[in-house]
């Protein structure tokens, strides 16, 4: 019997999957040969940050300001409560934290003992076949009826009790070499630093147009002036700026469009470590579960979704398959 993996007793339950005799997942023979390089960066992850830095600074605006205000108010440097914000962003990658993260962020929870017999008999041969250290990675469960999985953070690595339970070892190992692939590839750390970086600024935007939300209340003249000094002040922006002011209008249809490009990276990562059969299986079975994608939401709708579209990725999968053949 193996050892709980996270320090704690996991719960028993009854035997998920396949029995131990039905394993269809292929071992890698010989050593395993850990990388030297274990993570990159590649250039979708440096396409989101470059889209969302317009926020990021924004949040930093949000945060200078505030400070100024801690300063004149109570007295400590306003530099020390912009310093405490700017390294705040290095501890939510502490794995203790993490695990917060994972627990009350996302939902997650630590696997029974065999769905950590199963996950880690799998986990074990994907990260040798990638030549990554499977102890750098934190594995969880997600109670849920989908087949499902995410990579959040640096070191998270969660799948659906579904996914558990239905999916053979072979296509849940396709399932968590995509989730690897976005670890590696630094889609995850940067999703994370991207949101909590930009958080300052979505707050003081919500704040903003609820307070914009009021003006019917004031005067007509009251009015006429608020819109008229609202409107001078974008002008001149947008002329000092040469329009630059106006790109944030864009920055989600563009940044859908990075995320799509970097769910099929990582399906290129998992089929690039064999498992393109086992992932083109997994999506065409769950679209044959759940049935056609909704048409509904017209085009804007879909210029956001964040995800491609099932068709998509099998084709890119089945494109990788074929030129093996």
């Amino acid at each position: 019997m193996s050892m709980p993996w996270n320090g704690e007793e996991p719960k028993a339950a009854a035997p998920l999957g396949p029995a131990p005799g039905d394993d269809d997942l292929p071992r890698r023979p010989g050593r395993i040969h850990i990388s030297a390089r274990q993570r990159g960066v590649d250039l979708t992850t440096l396409g989101r940050l470059a889209l969302h830095l317009p926020e990021i600074l924004a949040s930093t605006a949000v945060v200078f300001s505030l400070s100024y205000v801690v300063d004149a108010l109570f007295a400590p440097p306003w530099w020390a409560s912009l310093a405490c914000w700017l390294l705040s962003g290095a501890v939510a990658f502490h794995q203790p934290c993490e695990r917060v993260i994972a627990r009350w962020l996302y939902d997650l929870r630590h696997p029974t003992l065999e769905e950590n017999r199963k996950l880690r008999a799998v986990w074990h041969e994907v990260a040798a076949r990638a030549g990554v250290d499977e102890r750098g990675y934190q594995l969880w469960v997600e109670e849920s009826d989908s087949v499902n999985a995410l990579a959040a953070a640096s070191h998270i690595v969660g799948v659906t009790s579904h996914s558990l339970g239905a999916l053979s070892h072979a296509q849940l190992a396709g399932v968590l070499a995509h989730e690897l692939g976005h670890h590696i590839r630094g889609h995850a750390w940067a999703a994370l630093l991207i949101h909590w970086y930009g958080l300052p600024g979505r707050l003081a935007w919500r704040l903003l147009r609820r307070l914009a939300g009021r003006i019917d209340r004031l005067s007509t003249g009251a009015t006429a002036l608020a819109v008229g000094l609202g409107a001078a002040a974008v002008m001149a922006l947008a002329a000092a700026t040469y329009g630059l002011i106006f790109l944030p209008l864009l920055t989600p249809y563009l940044a859908a469009a990075v995320q799509r490009r970097s769910e099929l990276r990582a399906d290129e990562h998992a089929a690039g470590l064999g498992f393109a059969p086992e992932l083109l299986t997994v999506l065409r079975n769950e679209h044959e579960r759940v049935g056609p994608e909704p048409s509904g939401g017209g085009v804007i709708a879909r210029l956001l979704d964040s995800h491609p579209d099932v068709h998509t990725r099998m084709h890119h999968l089945q494109k990788r398959l074929d030129a093996r053949a």
